[in-house]
């Protein structure tokens, strides 16, 4: 027994191998994201997230999230009691903000978090190259380097440069790791946030926990609990002019 166990787990390590081999650029790293998991990706997902804000004088502060999304591009985000209608939707490259039910702005925003650890597993791989490229990143510089003790790949940045726009994504699973950009409210400094703890679900993965670091120091991580894959969520969640009426959680 303990011999075939073995001989699987070089065959599994084996195909893996063989399925990265042909990665030698950015979207070449996309469309494999893509093509491992496509059939096994869950289209669903909703839970509750514990915020926390970690303050300079060494305190933090935490609030309940509760969080749906519909992939690829839909994000909702009700933040504190639902009943309080605070919160964002995202639909494909806009996000609206709401303030007691009330829209009260909406702009161009993608988060590429939904886009690198989401919706580049169930969308085609030309849309997610569009929308990186797009937003920056240079798919041209491809490098191998490790995090955590395993082998990753780089993308955006040269060997040593931790400034540049770049995401990370593990060599052997191909899950998104990191990704490194300038913050959006202070270009001078460097924004770092990890995806961790990931666990199976439904088929897939999903990472349980993240943590923003800015300029070394972690200001914020979310902590992910109740989490369902392939919920039954239909678009209205994803409409601004339905927000007050289309809870998926318990109010």
């Amino acid at each position: 027994m303990k011999r075939i166990l073995i001989v699987s787990a070089l065959m599994t390590f084996s195909l893996a191998h063989a399925q990265n081999t042909g990665i030698h650029s950015g979207d070449a790293l996309l469309r494999a994201m893509h093509d491992r998991y496509q059939s096994s990706w869950y289209k669903t997902v909703t839970f509750t997230q514990k915020s926390t804000t970690y303050k300079p004088d060494g305190t933090s502060t935490a609030e309940t999230w509760y969080e749906a999304a519909m992939l690829p591009g839909k994000l909702r985000i009700d933040i504190g009691p639902p009943a309080a209608g605070n919160g964002y939707v995202l639909v494909d490259g806009n996000v609206t903000i709401l303030k007691n039910n009330k829209v009260v702005n909406t702009r161009s925003s993608v988060n590429m978090l939904l886009v690198l650890g989401f919706d580049v597993y169930t969308q085609d791989p030309d849309a997610t190259i569009k929308v990186v490229q797009g937003e920056g990143y240079d798919l041209s510089k491809l490098r191998e380097d490790t995090w955590e003790g395993h082998p990753a790949y780089v993308v955006g940045a040269d060997k040593g440069d931790l400034k540049s726009k770049q995401f990370w994504v593990a060599k052997e699973t191909l899950l998104f790791l990191r990704e490194i950009e300038s913050a959006k409210s202070d270009p001078k400094q460097v924004d770092d946030i990890r995806f961790t703890d990931y666990r199976p679900l439904a088929g897939a993965w999903i990472a349980a926990r993240v943590e923003v670091y800015s300029d070394n120091k972690k200001v914020f991580s979310e902590d992910y609990t109740q989490i369902q894959a392939n919920v039954n969520l239909t678009p209205a969640v994803f409409d601004p002019q339905q927000f007050a009426t289309t809870h998926w959680e318990k109010p």
